[in-house]
């Protein structure tokens, strides 16, 4: 009876302690107002280097089913068409959440893609260089296709400041600001062209990466590409 009520008041004392560090660890500051305030529609240009917008019919990236959840999870999404006068066109979609917490984590097209009907063909990580002042960023490639529609797709995701491609990279990023109190913003940002030919499509997605990184204002190009880094 004795070492049931130890073991008892044990519980109690562990219990409490849980409670007591949950309390202390809980982040409390966001990232998000120390930042410039974001506004998606005039954080990327409407036209930059030789990249114009083409407005002339609305852009529909995902199934309405699916942007109803990006609403509900994100502050704000974008979707656009842009143009060159080579006649390259990229889709661009940006979605941006002032908490990435685990009620707000990315909706990675590996997952949203498949839940539309299209099949993943191939995907990979890789790393793309840009110029100064973003030096490089850590993407993720795919290549998706729903019957004759194939699309190779350029993401990343980022919290607060670190990219984060995967749902593990984005957990110890979350971490890693929670630990500080700090509750992290982030973004996704996908880039896609609707081309068989897969390695011309990402070549003209880096160009355009590249281009849009230098139109990007300065104070908010880590929220955007990440922390720079050689």
């Amino acid at each position: 009876m004795k070492v049931q009520r130890i073991k008892a008041c044990v519980a109690f004392l562990l219990m409490l302690a849980s409670l007591a560090g949950a309390a202390l660890w809980r982040p409390t500051e966001r990232l998000a107002d120390t930042r410039p305030l974001v506004k998606l529609d005039s954080l990327f240009p409407r036209q930059f280097a030789n990249w114009v917008l083409d407005d002339r019919m609305p852009v529909q990236l995902v199934s309405p089913d699916t942007q109803a959840v990006l609403d509900k999870i994100y502050n704000q999404t974008i979707t656009r068409t842009y143009v060159n006068p080579q006649g390259d066109r990229i889709m661009l979609s940006v979605a941006y959440g002032g908490d990435q917490s685990d009620a707000t984590r990315a909706h990675r097209p590996d997952v949203c893609y498949p839940a539309q009907g299209f099949q993943i063909m191939s995907g990979e990580n890789a790393t793309l260089s840009l110029p100064e002042p973003a030096h490089s960023i850590r993407v993720r490639r795919l290549v998706a296709r729903q019957g004759g529609r194939n699309e190779p797709i350029t993401y990343w995701t980022t919290v607060g400041e670190r990219v984060a491609l995967s749902g593990t990279e984005q957990k110890l990023a979350q971490l890693s600001y929670s630990t500080r109190g700090v509750i992290p913003d982030g973004m996704l940002v996908r880039v896609s062209t609707i081309d068989i030919d897969v390695q011309n499509a990402y070549s003209v997605q880096q160009q355009f990466i590249a281009d849009l990184a230098l139109a990007i204002p300065s104070a908010q190009r880590s929220l955007v590409l990440g922390a720079s880094h050689s």
